[in-house]
C-alpha cells in the first residue's frame, strides 16, 4: 500500500497535484478525488468500483486525508481535494499511539476551539483528564507550547498539520461504528458470524467430532525419522556452506579477494564443482540456478521435450510480470503451448485443461498455475532423474572448475615484516660491525660500554 502511495506522489508519472485555495488560505500539493480515481484506473487497469474501493482503503489507513471534511475518510469521485499524509504518521513507523499523545492532542484542540469539541472527543477528553489527573498540568503545558510554536507557521501549514493529526487519530482512535483497520485481518469475520460459530448445538459437536477423527487419522512422523532427515540435510549441505566449511579460492568475508563472487556469479561460462553438485540436491535447486537451467534445457532439446521447460518459464514470467501485460501474456502462452496445433504444444491431462480453459475466460496472473504444476511434476519425476544419470551431467561434474586455494593469513595485523638488521636491543658499536647491549637491555641493569 505504501508503494502505491509513493507511485502516486511521483512528480512525473504520479497524480496531478495543484495548489488549492480555501477562503484566503492556499494549500499546496493537493489532489482531487476524480484525478486519484483516474490514476488508479489507468495504472492498475481496474474498474471504477475497484478504484473507488482502493482509494477509500488508502484514506481509512491514513495515507490520504481530505482538506474540507477531515472527519470523513471516504474517497469521493468529484473535485473534493485531498493531500498525502506525511510519512511520519504512516502505519509502518510502528510508534505507539500513546494515551499521553492523544491527551495532548485533545487538550490542544480544546484550547484552540475554546471548549467546542465534539461529543465523542469531549467524552474522551474527560476520561483522560480523570485518568491523568496527576499529570494534567504537564498535558496542558505541552498543548500550549505546541500551539505557541504553531502560531509562527503560515496559516496554510497550520491547516495541513491539523488535518494530518486529526486523520492520524481517526485511524488509531476510530469512533463507534467505524471499523478499526488496525485490528482487521483476512481471517477475521464479523461479530455475528463468530457468535453463530460459537453456538454449541448438535452441528457444532458433530463438526468437533469430525475434526478430531481427522486429526487422529493424520499421518505422524516419528521424532527419530525427522532427526535423521535433519542430519542428512545438514551433512549434505555442510560442504556447500562457506561459513561452516570455508570457501575457495579465499573467503571474501575476511579478505579483500572477491574471486569467490566472480566464479559464483549467476551466469558464468564454467560453473564450479560444488555448484554442479547442488543441482543433484533437488529439482528446485536446478531450476533456481540460471546456469543449471540452461544445461537442463540443452538436455531436454536432445530428448525433444524442451517445450516443457519453456512453458514453465513462460508461466513464471506471467506470474511475476506487470498487471497491464497479463491479458496479452496469457493469450500468448495459450497460443504457443496449449491451443490445438500450437507450435510448442505441451501434454497435460483433460481435467487440468478444462480448469485452465475456464480460467481463460477471465484471465489473471495465476490462471495457468494448475497446468504449470502438472508440467513441473512431469519434469521432476521423469526428465530430472534422467538428466542426473546422463553423460551430459557426468561430464559437467568432471569438467567443473575446482578453484585453487589461496593461502592468506586470517589476521593480517599479526604479520610483521622480517628485518635483515640485528635486534634493536643491540646497537652497533663501531663501523667494524661489533655490537654491544643497549642501555636498559633485557638484563634490567645498565649496559656495558
Amino acid at each position: 500500500m505504501e508503494r502505491v502511495v509513493l507511485s502516486m506522489q511521483d512528480p512525473d508519472q504520479g497524480v496531478h497535484m495543484r495548489s488549492q485555495r480555501l477562503l484566503v488560505t492556499v494549500v499546496p500539493h493537493a489532489v482531487t478525488g476524480n484525478d486519484t480515481m483516474e490514476w488508479l484506473i489507468h495504472k492498475y487497469c481496474i474498474s471504477e468500483e475497484e478504484a473507488l474501493r482502493l482509494g477509500t482503503l488508502l484514506l481509512r489507513h491514513g495515507y490520504l486525508y481530505p482538506l474540507q471534511d477531515p472527519g470523513s475518510l471516504v474517497l469521493r469521485p468529484d473535485e473534493t481535494f485531498y493531500r498525502f499524509q506525511t510519512p511520519y504518521f504512516w502505519m509502518s513507523t510502528l510508534w505507539p499511539a500513546a494515551e499521553l499523545d492523544y491527551a495532548i492532542y485533545l487538550a490542544k484542540k480544546n484550547i484552540r476551539k475554546h471548549g467546542a469539541l465534539g461529543d465523542l472527543e469531549k467524552e474522551h477528553h474527560g476520561q483522560l483528564h480523570r485518568k491523568m489527573n496527576h499529570m494534567w498540568d504537564l498535558v496542558v503545558m505541552q498543548a500550549r507550547e505546541q500551539l505557541r510554536a504553531a502560531k509562527q507557521r503560515r496559516k496554510g501549514d497550520r491547516l495541513v498539520i491539523a488535518c494530518q493529526e486529526q486523520t492520524y487519530w481517526l485511524v488509531n482512535r476510530p469512533p463507534p461504528g467505524v471499523p478499526n483497520v488496525l485490528e482487521q485481518g483476512p481471517k477475521r469475520g464479523s461479530c455475528t458470524a463468530r457468535q453463530v460459530l460459537m453456538t454449541k448445538n448438535a452441528d457444532f459437536y458433530k463438526r468437533e467430532i469430525e475434526c478430531c477423527r481427522r486429526a487422529l487419522g493424520r499421518t505422524r512422523v516419528k521424532s527419530s525419522v525427522s532427526l535423521e532427515a535433519y542430519l542428512k540435510f545438514s551433512n549434505q549441505h555442510r560442504p556447500h556452506d562457506p561459513i561452516m566449511s570455508g570457501c575457495l579460492p579465499s573467503n571474501p568475508w575476511i579478505t579483500d579477494d572477491d574471486t569467490y563472487w566472480a566464479i559464483n556469479a549467476p551466469r558464468v561460462a564454467e560453473p564450479t564443482q560444488l555448484r554442479v553438485q547442488r543441482w543433484a540436491f533437488s529439482f528446485q535447486e536446478l531450476l533456481e540456478d540460471p546456469v543449471g537451467r540452461a544445461h537442463f534445457m540443452d538436455f531436454l532439446r536432445i530428448e525433444f521435450s524442451a517445450e516443457n521447460l519453456s512453458f514453465w518459464e513462460a508461466c513464471e514470467q506471467l506470474r511475476h510480470g506487470g498487471q497491464a501485460q497479463v491479458p496479452g501474456l496469457v493469450d500468448a502462452v495459450y497460443q504457443q503451448f496449449l491451443a490445438p496445433g500450437a507450435a510448442h504444444w505441451v501434454n497435460i491431462d483433460s481435467q487440468t485443461m478444462e480448469r485452465t480453459l475456464e480460467g481463460l475466460q477471465r484471465p489473471h496472473r495465476y490462471v495457468l498455475d494448475a497446468a504449470q504444476l502438472h508440467i513441473y511434476m512431469l519434469m521432476k519425476k521423469d526428465s530430472y532423474p534422467r538428466f542426473l544419470k546422463s553423460d551430459m551431467y557426468k561430464t559437467l561434474l568432471v569438467e567443473a572448475v575446482i578453484p585453487p586455494e589461496t593461502k592468506r593469513r586470517v589476521f593480517p595485523f599479526m604479520w610483521k615484516p622480517r628485518r635483515s638488521s640485528p635486534s634493536p636491543a643491540l646497537l652497533p658499536a663501531s663501523a667494524s660491525g661489533e655490537c654491544v647491549a643497549a642501555p636498559g637491555g633485557p638484563g634490567g641493569g645498565p649496559g656495558e660500554a
